[in-house]
């Protein structure tokens, strides 16, 4: 196939792209951030997904496929900024897959649409409401992005959507929210709390995407890989130090003293799980992930070690 790759400079979209290649696939990437050794088989576009010239990209290629991984996180753009690359960018890809006869598209989304709750379910399905906008509102972009992708299953029938929610992952490229949360020797964690954090390999979610591309499914399907470990387990596991911090102080200490920056709203991410349901997508797929949570942490330690 002829896939297009919105947002391929993202090193996960990187992963997928080489799976893509090694699957005999022809890829396209648009990005407006560059990738200077992508390998033989993708051609890069640096253009904005959202601008004219990422259309025309379109219109001239005529791709069977996009894989859409343009998205980003609050971490890491302004508000205002993050909206447009979010919703506004998920828009685009959706408008120019109806306009010039793309057979196949997937959007690769987040499990923290489901948002952190006390009151939340242990294992969301694919079934269940975002519940988490109220107190993180910094996810309101991707969740709105998630629910227009779904929109697509209806809007436009002749385009096969799969709209995926993935997990957390972790992985030599040090990459994702994850592994960002774990790259300071101490990890904060809020007294008293010690939740499940559910993620896989970073080259089995690359795997993950490819097969969802690959198969005949569509729909909305959640993605994991091994069963989720308590926060605790990881950290010491991963060779770092957890600091419980009482909640009160907690905002006070974020981007001090060597521990990471989060926002208000996250701290409810680390006193609660999101935990997904799997196993549609592994059924309807055939996925199987390859590796476990230990190569997943070992893989990750080992980088960060090599870089010290």
């Amino acid at each position: 196939m002829k896939v297009v790759v919105p947002g391929i400079s993202g090193l996960l979209a990187r992963l997928v792209a080489v799976e893509l290649v090694r699957g005999g696939h022809e890829v396209i990437g648009i990005d407006a951030r560059p990738w200077p050794d992508a390998p033989a088989g993708v051609t890069m576009h640096l253009f904005d997904i959202r601008k004219r010239a990422a259309e025309e990209v379109f219109r001239t290629a005529r791709p069977d496929a996009v894989v859409h991984m343009g998205t980003v996180t609050h971490l890491r753009e302004r508000s205002r900024e993050r909206y447009r690359i979010n919703l506004g960018g998920t828009r685009a890809v959706f408008d120019y897959c109806h306009a010039y006869g793309v057979r196949r598209v997937v959007f690769v989304g987040r499990h923290t649409y489901y948002g952190a709750d006390a009151d939340s379910p242990l294992y969301h399905t694919e079934s269940e409401p975002p519940t988490g906008n109220a107190s993180f509102p910094e996810l309101a972009d991707l969740v709105a992005a998630d629910l227009y992708a779904g929109s697509a299953l209806w809007r436009y029938p002749e385009l096969e959507t799969l709209v995926l929610r993935a997990c957390y992952t972790l992985g030599s490229s040090h990459h994702g929210t994850l592994a960002a949360f774990l790259s300071g020797k101490r990890v904060p964690m809020i007294l008293g709390f010690d939740p499940l954090f559910q993620f896989m390999h970073e080259v089995d979610a690359a795997r993950a995407i490819v097969a969802a591309l690959e198969s005949n499914v569509r729909g909305v399907y959640n993605v994991a890989g091994p069963d989720p470990l308590p926060l605790s387990v990881i950290v010491r596991a991963a060779g770092r130090q957890p600091l419980p911090v009482p909640e009160p102080v907690f905002n006070f200490l974020m981007g001090r003293f060597g521990l990471p920056r989060l926002s208000p709203g996250a701290i409810a991410h680390i006193k609660y799980p999101i935990v997904i349901d799997g196993k549609p997508f592994r059924r309807d797929t055939g996925f199987q992930f390859q590796h476990d949570a230990r190569d997943a942490i070992d893989d990750f330690a080992a980088e960060r070690a090599g870089r010290r």
